[in-house]
């Protein structure tokens, strides 16, 4: 069952999937039914390759199906940190990745037909103090390195589109687009299984032997299988060690007004996703043509209650604009993304024939779309665009300390924000 959160209530496709009772042999068995398993898995099974999705509780039930369904071309790691670990070129090799992402899968919406995912263009990253020299120069740089176009945004032409005097520069990014996560990942779930693929919900891998034959065991089957992959993100459990030690479980929040179109007309005039650039940002858009908000933000490393959850994020948004008073919250709820140390995904091998696609919190959908691409092509020996990511492995997240050291490092960011928005 899902937890309750705005798409699984709006969720177009009811279907459910059995769990795995009695012996299956695969080609490869995937274990978890996020964006970065199903991808994969519908990228294998295009090529003709026999999948086996193994989850332990329903499609999209983690942060795959909860977060704010906003794509667009980056990553958690800021550019300056990229470039640092690999050179230039290398850097801009990556960051052309993601911009296949956010082409693939919106490729993923058209070629499916997934009107379901309720795709809306355009993005705003905006800012809350007053520097503008370096997002002019930013948006100038992507343009010479990647021919992909933002637009610089001042005081006056964001106040035209939202009621508020907290933004002061921006930057306008007209391919980026939001969904509804939940539908489209289902949707590519029937398409892997229209093709010929397995998916067994209620699933949960609860031991495994990775020796020539890989074998993983549920409560009441086992899936023999050539080779391995472990996609599961926040909720990675204890079957590989290496792999949970590398992954930070944190949580991150949202919430969905009731219908208020008219209210919400008179302040947001824009159906373009909105994501500040601070480093403890909030993200918000509008859904359902405009009669609800569905606002998300803070991170902790303990999920809270729906109620402290909706309190929180309420603050926040009645900062940005306080005429907003009035608009009575729907529904609140977290989720856990998988971070790792290094702010990067984690694509690779384990061993032969093993492999591991995680740790996308942070990144936006674009990244789950183009790794699952870049994963199926080192499997079926098409490219070695995988390699890119080497640099950033299974790098010991430092468990209880490394949880705690996140905590403090959010805190410290939400201050200097703070500080920096005085200055203005």
């Amino acid at each position: 069952m899902y937890p309750q959160t705005y798409y699984a209530q709006t969720r177009s496709d009811l279907a459910a999937r059995p769990a795995l009772h009695g012996a299956v042999d695969t080609d490869t068995v995937i274990v978890g039914a996020g964006l970065a398993g199903l991808t994969t898995a519908l990228e294998l099974a295009r090529e003709g390759v026999a999948v086996t999705v193994l989850e332990t509780e329903c499609i999209g039930f983690g942060a795959s199906g909860r977060n704010g369904g906003i794509v667009s071309p980056a990553f958690a790691c800021g550019s300056d940190a990229i470039e640092a670990r690999v050179g230039p070129e290398k850097a801009r090799a990556l960051h052309r990745l993601t911009i296949e992402g956010v082409q693939r899968l919106r490729g993923h919406i058209q070629t499916l037909n997934i009107p379901q995912a309720e795709p809306v263009a355009g993005l705003l990253n905006l800012r809350r103090f007053d520097q503008a020299q370096d997002l002019r120069a930013y948006a100038q740089d992507f343009e010479r390195d990647y021919g992909y176009a933002l637009t610089y945004l001042d005081r006056p032409t964001i106040q035209e589109r939202l009621q508020t005097t907290r933004y002061l520069h921006g930057l306008e990014d007209p391919l980026a687009f939001h969904i509804h996560p939940l539908n489209y990942l289902r949707a590519l779930a029937a398409e892997v299984e229209r093709l010929g693929g397995k998916i067994y919900e209620h699933s949960p891998a609860t031991g495994c032997a990775l020796g020539p034959q890989k074998r993983l065991r549920t409560p009441n089957g086992q899936v023999t299988a050539k080779r391995a992959i472990f996609a599961t993100g926040g909720y990675t459990g204890p079957l590989i060690p290496r792999l949970k030690r590398a992954v930070l479980p944190i949580a991150t929040y949202m919430m969905v007004s009731k219908p208020a179109s008219g209210l919400l007309a008179k302040v947001i005039k824009t159906p373009s996703a909105v994501l500040d650039d601070r480093r403890a940002s909030d993200y918000y858009r509008l859904v359902e043509g405009g009669q609800r908000l569905l606002w998300g933000g803070r991170i902790t490393t303990r999920a809270a209650s729906p109620q402290a959850v909706a309190a929180d994020l309420r603050r926040a948004m009645l900062d940005v604009y306080p005429q907003l008073a009035p608009l009575e919250t729907d529904l609140a709820w977290s989720g856990l993304m998988g971070y790792a140390r290094h702010l990067m995904p984690q694509i690779g091998p384990l061993q032969p024939d093993v492999w591991h696609i995680t740790a996308f919190g942070g990144h936006g959908l674009n990244t789950t779309a183009i790794a699952g691409k870049v994963l199926a092509e080192a499997i079926l020996g098409q490219s070695n665009r995988i390699d890119l990511f080497a640099p950033w492995g299974l790098t010991y997240a430092g468990g209880p300390i490394g949880l705690a050291i996140a905590q403090l490092t959010y805190w410290s960011l939400q201050a200097q924000d703070h500080w920096r928005e005085r200055q203005r």
